[in-house]
């Protein structure tokens, strides 16, 4: 079986991504009035995703990037540098180790393995619940996540792949991609399956409102945690649970892209520079088998062997006899021995 025929359910279809875009034409305002809209729509998009398309010239332009529209992830980045102000605390620290764990099992088992490659199947209301739990990692919507990944796939270290280290590097595969005003906008046919469901498209259009509700949250609760004599703060819960905690997650994730094409070993045979590497398996509660799961993109669990740490599998596997997910894809024992190279581990 091929990595395309077994990286989604059959009738899928996975053509590129062609970036939705506007006609280029002449300004009929004056320049100054037409780039104040422009700002406009920019701050806008920061809340609503829908607001703002680009030129064909600026698609055009590989490694552009609209820099205004990047204000909020920046400050993020920027905010991390709070704990010098607001100190820590084990009540802090902790709630950010709790939600590393909630985000990035968010992301693996829901946008990745549920979402990008349908390896099980679950309920309409599950499938909700996974949609707003995984935005809450700030990697933007579900459905543009899955798009994006599922053209990966079928172009995995090609020059199209937005994110290959092999052809465009390490800075711009690991974060530099998701900054490119290319990497915006996505192909409905891609993900057919996804945009059917107007709450999933509703969670893609508005993809930064679960992640502020989750901030004010966090802020709420340093206050009253505060209020009952606990050594902590809003401001000190905000910085560790929501800024630390998303931003420390979210580069971990990316070195999926960046580093498992570049560092680790390859078990298959494959058309690109997949491999498998055990601390970043360790870190991103399985994606770091990310080899195994370029051969055979189609299997709930990517650890294909005992001995393969895969946590997202083992949390999927629960939820599996809680009734809440179903159909595990497991991997065919003729799949997962067939094309060992030699100097596999």
């Amino acid at each position: 079986m091929s990595n395309l025929d077994s990286a989604i359910r059959p009738g899928i279809i996975l053509d590129p991504p062609q970036p939705c875009v506007e006609p280029v034409t002449t300004p009929s305002k004056p320049r100054r009035k037409g780039r104040l809209a422009s700002w406009v729509r920019t701050v806008t998009c920061w809340f609503d995703s829908s607001t703002k398309s680009y030129t064909a010239a600026e698609i055009e332009k590989e490694y552009s990037v609209d820099w205004l529209r990047l204000i909020p992830f920046l400050g993020m980045h920027l905010m991390c540098l709070g704990v010098i102000w607001v100190g820590w605390s084990w009540a802090a620290v902790g709630v950010a180790a709790g939600l590393y764990v909630v985000h990035m099992f968010a992301i693996t088992a829901f946008y990745h393995r549920y979402f990008s490659h349908r390896t099980y199947k679950t309920s309409r209301f599950m499938q909700f619940v996974f949609a707003v739990v995984g935005s809450s990692a700030v990697q933007r919507g579900p459905i543009w996540w899955a798009a994006r990944h599922r053209h990966h796939h079928r172009h995995s270290d090609e020059e199209v792949d937005i994110h290959s280290p092999v052809q465009h590097g390490l800075y711009w595969s690991h974060i530099g991609w998701i900054t490119s005003k290319r990497a915006y906008k996505y192909d409905a046919k891609a993900v057919p399956d996804l945009v059917k469901f107007p709450e999933l498209q509703f969670i893609d259009r508005f993809d930064n409102l679960i992640p502020l509700l989750e901030a004010i949250g966090l802020f709420l609760l340093g206050m009253v945690l505060e209020a009952r004599g606990w050594n902590t703060s809003g401001w000190q819960m905000l910085i560790w649970g929501f800024f630390v905690s998303t931003i420390v997650c979210a580069h971990i994730t990316f070195t999926i892209n960046s580093l498992t094409h570049m560092w680790g070993t390859k078990r298959y045979e494959s058309r690109d520079e997949s491999r498998n590497n055990l601390i970043l398996a360790l870190l991103t509660f399985g994606e770091g088998w990310h080899n195994n799961h370029h051969y055979y993109p189609g299997s709930t669990r990517q650890g294909f062997y005992w001995w393969e740490i895969d946590m997202t599998y083992y949390g999927l596997w629960i939820m599996s006899k809680l009734g809440l997910v179903w159909d595990l894809n497991a991997v065919p024992e003729k799949v997962r021995a067939a094309h060992h190279l030699e100097n596999a581990q």
